[in-house]
């Protein structure tokens, strides 16, 4: 009896941990990488232990991508047709069986096969991401992400109470692709709703069309900034284009930028959306609001958290390719009125550091991070040529921008 008396508190304690519910939903922190949503994604492992990996959330793709190292930690059987993508060479593997955010365990119903990215450390180029959060996986679950405070909520169908404006859309039964109604300059069209997005995408011929038919409109070529994706070959030459205002799930969005998507990728991009689609929302017109997916009524919640949104494009004009050692190399230098930005660099020059923090090893986000400022700012970028370095001073500009860089701080002076 004296044995078991000192037992009682532990029995008592373990009984009321099993009693607990499980929960229905968690909110979690984000890091906001090159306006990609990066989250702590945990898997439970046979001996009891948690791994933990960055995860990137990114409800406009339908696969779920895994490194292979990740893949063959956690045991998945590597197999199937060895494919060369822009992104390296890629496998199958069976999907994990859960992953657990915060305290909310997921499981991808429905998604019977993950690509695996076997020569990269992460899933992307210039991402931290070992996995994603597909709109497969999603589409399980009620979603908001609250960009203004930095943080993304889950939650079981039902349990989550959704703010702001509902809009309707059309859900793509297959995957859990969203797309909106939207019109633009009395053109109504369908875009895909994609925080996965850095950037907003536009079909070449749409972007075509609207600069024919306002030349006034902001304009410019080559991705720099948020629209520097990947540093695929054709981001260097990527139209870019302002569109002031338009309509977009009955909400009005201002100043949205968007890049062409070439034709295609459009009809591929067609395809999966499963309907006609002009393009994508990308989460540089949507960083002022806190978004919520009610996948289970097709629903769309825009709150909006600010009458502002923070500079997209004050920047150094350089287009950038993430290479698979995590080094940068420079594809592009976009044009600022009418002659190159940063006029000593040239495509093939090898990024080294900039005001001497390495580029290397950082994510596309923390490099741009760094190549961002206030326009007229000077960046010292340290470039590699034909194995000689060299340093040059490279002014921060407002790219794709109808507003002068700088405010007319005459019209604030008080009358004498």
């Amino acid at each position: 009896m004296k044995l078991a008396i000192p037992c009682l508190p532990a029995l008592i304690l373990a009984s009321l941990a099993v009693a607990q519910p499980a929960p229905t939903s968690v909110t979690v922190p984000i890091t906001l990488d090159h306006n990609r949503i990066i989250i702590d994604v945990y898997f439970p492992m046979a001996d009891g232990t948690k791994t933990r990996v960055r995860g990137w959330v990114d409800n406009g793709n339908q696969d779920m991508w895994i490194t292979g190292a990740l893949a063959k930690k956690l045991g998945l059987e590597v197999s199937g047709e060895l494919k060369d993508t822009p992104f390296g060479k890629e496998q199958t593997a069976p999907v994990p069986s859960v992953l657990v955010v915060g305290d909310l365990a997921l499981h991808a119903t429905g998604l019977a096969q993950a690509q695996v990215v076997l020569d990269r450390k992460s899933i992307g180029p210039g991402t931290s991401a070992e996995i994603n959060l597909p709109s497969t996986l999603l589409r399980n679950y009620d979603v908001l992400v609250d960009y203004l405070n930095r943080e993304l909520t889950l939650a079981i169908p039902g349990t989550l109470h959704f703010k702001g404006t509902p809009a309707k859309a059309s859900l793509n039964p297959d995957n859990g692709l969203v797309q909106l109604p939207a019109r633009i300059a009395n053109q109504d069209v369908n875009l895909a709703l994609d925080v996965g997005a850095p950037f907003g995408l536009l079909s070449q011929d749409l972007i075509a069309r609207l600069r024919q038919a306002h030349p006034q409109w902001p304009h410019m070529t080559g991705g720099v900034g948020p629209a520097n994706f990947w540093g695929l070959p054709d981001e260097a030459h990527w139209e870019l284009l302002r569109i002031p205002s338009l309509q977009y799930g009955g909400i009005p969005l201002t100043g949205v930028g968007v890049a062409s998507l070439p034709k295609e990728i459009m009809s591929w991009f067609e395809k999966r959306a499963g309907m006609p689609t002009a393009g994508l929302i990308g989460a540089n017109a949507l960083l002022n609001y806190r978004v919520g997916i009610d996948y289970a009524h097709s629903t769309v919640y825009f709150d909006q958290t600010s009458k502002q949104r923070p500079p997209e494009m004050d920047v150094v004009g350089l287009t950038l390719r993430p290479e698979p050692d995590r080094s940068y190399a420079v594809i592009g230098v976009a044009d600022s009125d009418g002659k190159p930005s940063v006029p000593d660099v040239k495509p093939g020059d090898r990024l080294v550091s900039i005001d001497k923090v390495p580029a290397a090893g950082g994510t596309m986000g923390q490099v741009w991070s760094l190549l961002g400022g206030s326009p007229g700012e000077v960046r010292v970028l340290t470039l590699e040529r034909d194995g000689k370095q060299f340093t040059v001073n490279a002014t921060v500009r407002r790219f794709l921008s109808s507003a002068p860089a700088k405010a007319d701080k005459s019209a604030t002076k008080k009358k004498p």
